[in-house]
């Protein structure tokens, strides 16, 4: 017998079994909660190499195995458990690193590319000067058909014509105003019967405010047409615009106040409506509340596979399914997030309530008192603070949640956002992002303060 109290015969078997299955010696030697950690290190090492499918790494489960042996051998001392752990986090890290792709050098290679869209969020356009801005337009009829020869019309003064108002592909056109501002750019744009932008140039009207432009007509014009065979009008309109002093916001920061309005209405409705779904939830998960008889206890497990199961599918996930069921806009992104508000929610609420002074409860309870009751005068005074403060950092989250959901058409400011990358109007999107740099700020620091008061 050693100085250990393992015998030789029980020692060699216990080797034996580790080389078979890791962590078995040390279940024999019954140190079972070493024996459970190190099968699970080598088990889950083993899997996660094999899914990789590189030799190299298949080294780090062969280590941790001799490392059990070894560590059976010198039982019950033991080896250093740490050895084993730093093996296991070396694979973690390693595969990681080399499944994520992981590559700093392309930061370097495409930083040009960076570039294009670094320096116009350098430039956010919340608020721009003070614009006056005139328009006129005409419309020619393309491909031609029976439009008259010359297409004209007359805005606010502008008289602006089209020479001929009747158009085939590769035709020149000559596009004449006048009553324009003299010596100001004019913005010349040719748009489909879709409404799309297919031609924008800037130009210059002269010192008398005439404009005079010749071109011809390119076949992208067609794309945006319903049918290219078939005769349609479209619009070619001269937008002129000066400053007059002083600034405004501007049409992306109105669009940014909209969708910052919405996004807090959502969190807003959504922590308000999820909240008081789930109180009911709460009690009926509250274990201390529900373990009187059989009947309330299969109540709370049933309760708690609900909430457990809601709270599993990400409010993500759910405004995907909403926007399919009810369209694009803040609706369907508000229900998803009342849905994951109401089962998160619902089981802090529960843990809450699983945590106050059971010495009430049971003295109301000894009086006879039925489960209103209990909970009346026994639960309520004790969970609402916490609550509160709970339902608060929720609306928070929300806040942020709500950002997120709009990219998939749930509406608010992610909405507007999607867009703005799509478009590449960095500018916009430097907005967007300051504004909602400064509302979740914003509301941590409001959240912070009112869960202090209230805890």
């Amino acid at each position: 017998m050693n100085s250990g109290g393992i015998g030789n015969k029980k020692r060699v078997i216990a080797v034996i079994l580790s080389a078979l299955v890791p962590g078995l010696g040390q279940f024999l030697l019954k140190d079972i909660k070493r024996a459970v950690a190190i099968f699970l290190l080598f088990a889950s090492a083993l899997v996660t190499v094999f899914w990789y499918n590189h030799t190299l790494w298949y080294s780090i489960p062969g280590l941790i195995w001799l490392w059990n042996i070894w560590d059976t051998y010198v039982m019950p001392r033991g080896a250093p458990i740490w050895a084993v752990v730093v093996l296991w986090l070396a694979m973690a890290y390693g595969i990681g690193w080399q499944a994520t792709e992981i590559d700093p050098i392309s930061l370097v290679q495409n930083w040009s590319r960076a570039e294009t869209i670094l320096q116009p969020m350098l430039k956010p356009n919340f608020i721009d000067k003070k614009q006056e801005s005139q328009v006129a337009y005409v419309a020619v009829q393309l491909p031609c058909e029976s439009a008259p020869p010359v297409a004209e019309n007359t805005i606010a003064g502008i008289k602006i014509t089209a020479t001929p108002g009747c158009l085939n592909i590769n035709d020149t056109v000559t596009i004449e105003a006048e009553g324009l501002w003299p010596n100001e750019p004019v913005y010349f744009e040719w748009r489909d019967p879709i409404t799309a932008i297919m031609i924008q140039e800037t130009h210059q009207s002269d010192a008398e405010g005439k404009f005079k432009y010749t071109f011809r007509v390119p076949s992208k014009v067609q794309g945006g047409t319903s049918n290219p065979n078939l005769p349609e009008y479209h619009r070619i309109t001269l937008v002129q615009r000066k400053d007059i002093g002083g600034y405004e916001i501007s049409v992306t920061g109105r669009y940014v106040l909209q969708g910052i309005y919405e996004t807090l209405v959502m969190a807003l409705l959504s922590t308000t409506i999820g909240a008081l779904m789930a109180i009911p939830f709460a009690f009926l998960a509250a274990r201390n509340l529900m373990r009187g008889n059989p009947v309330t206890l299969a109540i709370y497990y049933f309760m708690r596979a609900i909430l457990n199961i809601a709270r599993s599918i990400e409010a993500l996930i759910l405004a995907i399914i909403f926007v399919v069921i009810v369209g694009l806009g803040p609706f369907p992104g508000m229900i998803a997030m009342t849905i994951h508000t109401m089962a998160a929610l619902g089981k802090l609420y529960s843990e809450v309530i699983e945590g106050i002074d059971p010495g009430p409860i049971e003295a109301i309870r000894a009086t006879g008192a039925n489960f209103l009751q209990i909970v009346r005068y026994g639960v309520i005074p004790q969970i609402i603070p916490p609550i509160v403060s709970l339902t608060v950092y929720r609306w928070d989250i929300n806040v942020r949640t709500s950002t997120i959901i709009g990219f998939v058409g749930g509406g608010g400011i992610g909405f507007f956002l999607y867009q703005w990358i799509n478009l590449r109007d960095f500018n916009a999107v430097s907005t967007s992002f300051i504004a909602i740099a400064i509302i979740v700020v914003t509301m941590d620091l409001v959240s912070a303060k009112i869960r202090e008061r209230l805890v």
